[in-house]
């Protein structure tokens, strides 16, 4: 379809379904309302139950966690997929040549972007790693707190380069660090059952309220997706990456 098509089909679309965007705009409740009766349950008991002060965690991982472990292995399988095509295009080898794509630019690096990665690499990792382990305690988790470590390691990228961020990144400790937070999570819940007790039923001691040992089992299966998370997004980034490298850059 020509570009002249495209804004004709465009518009036309855009006509008829503008109606239905502005009925359903118009009828949202207003901000702030919640419904309810599942989040006032969960804030009645869970403190008292699981020994947590951040709701959203205990459902993620307690409440819910047989959803948050299909979430955890959707990611699995998607990182697996994008590493899978870009190493099969490329070559399974280390030293394999990466695609190029003709008459494009490659710009330098500037040294307030390599010094400003520098100084906020390690900031940004201590914090990732503060947020994975109040899970519990304050808002954040597993999730939040993986995308962030994630941002560190391509802070780092930035401010030591490809051949530098390359020898500590390396593919093999990546995709380890993946299955191993994955599997965290699924023989978390098992162990439980040797025990006679229900798929990731919460049979750990629970620990004080507002502690980062709260929470028993949330803990556990919580750090388990902070490192599949971590490691799965800098998997990709460092297959992404790698499509940018030149002749001179270390393949190791």
């Amino acid at each position: 379809m020509n570009h002249p098509n495209r804004s004709i089909a465009f518009i036309i679309m855009a006509v008829v379904l503008a109606p239905f965007v502005v009925a359903g705009l118009w009828t949202l409740p207003p901000f702030g309302s919640y419904p309810g009766p599942y989040g006032d349950v969960i804030n009645a008991i869970g403190t008292s139950a699981r020994h947590i002060t951040n709701m959203v965690t205990g459902v993620n991982y307690d409440f819910r966690g047989l959803d948050t472990l299909g979430e955890e292995f959707i990611l699995f399988a998607s990182v697996t997929g994008v590493v899978m095509l870009l190493r099969g295009a490329r070559g399974e080898a280390k030293s394999a040549a990466a695609l190029r794509i003709e008459h494009r630019r490659r710009e330098g690096r500037s040294e307030a972007v390599a010094g400003a990665g520098r100084v906020l690499a390690p900031i940004t990792l201590l914090y990732g790693i503060y947020v994975v382990l109040h899970a519990q305690t304050t808002p954040g988790g597993g999730f939040q707190g993986g995308v962030i470590v994630f941002a560190a390691i391509l802070l780092a990228y930035l401010g030591e380069g490809y051949s530098a961020w390359r020898r500590m990144a390396r593919s093999a400790v990546l995709d380890l660090v993946e299955a191993a937070g994955a599997a965290i999570y699924a023989v978390g819940g098992l162990v439980p059952m040797f025990f006679g007790a229900r798929y990731l039923e919460n049979i750990l001691p629970l620990g004080q309220p507002k502690t980062i040992t709260s929470g028993g089992l949330i803990a556990v299966v919580n750090l388990g997706v902070g490192l599949a998370v971590a490691a799965g997004f800098s998997s990709i980034a460092l297959e992404l990456l790698e499509e940018t490298r030149t002749a001179g850059d270390d393949q190791a």
